[in-house]
């Protein structure tokens, strides 16, 4: 059975799934905490706060196609939550450029995500 806090970061991460794939910025904005900590997977490195991810997200969105879906979650000790997602990208044209199953890990600060980490 799953704790009502680990249900809730479960229902939060798949709303920003799908507020990610409907291109809902305000949706996504809104689940983030102003000083969020953001990997760059498309470009590298790493964005901060609110404008540094509307930023990247923008970019990224004029130039490539991702949609992301969650296919497992696990909540961790640490109170950290490693969602298991399959990534499509595809370009403009509808080309697949990829296409994996990769690990998401979120750190929640007062509800909000503060952190997310690619983990492979």
């Amino acid at each position: 059975m799953t704790d009502p806090e680990t249900a809730d970061r479960q229902r939060r991460l798949t709303d920003l799934y799908l507020a990610f794939n409907r291109r809902d910025l305000p949706a996504l904005l809104a689940a983030l905490a102003a000083d969020v900590r953001w990997p760059n997977g498309w470009e590298g490195g790493t964005v901060r706060g609110h404008d540094e991810v509307r930023a990247y997200w923008t970019r990224q969105w004029a130039q490539i196609e991702p949609t992301v879906v969650p296919t497992a979650f696990r909540a961790g000790s640490d109170g950290r939550v490693a969602v298991t997602v399959k990534q499509v990208v595809r370009d403009k044209a509808g080309a697949t450029l990829v296409d994996q199953t990769v690990t998401h890990v979120y750190r929640f600060v007062d509800g909000l995500v503060a952190e997310m980490e690619i983990v492979g």
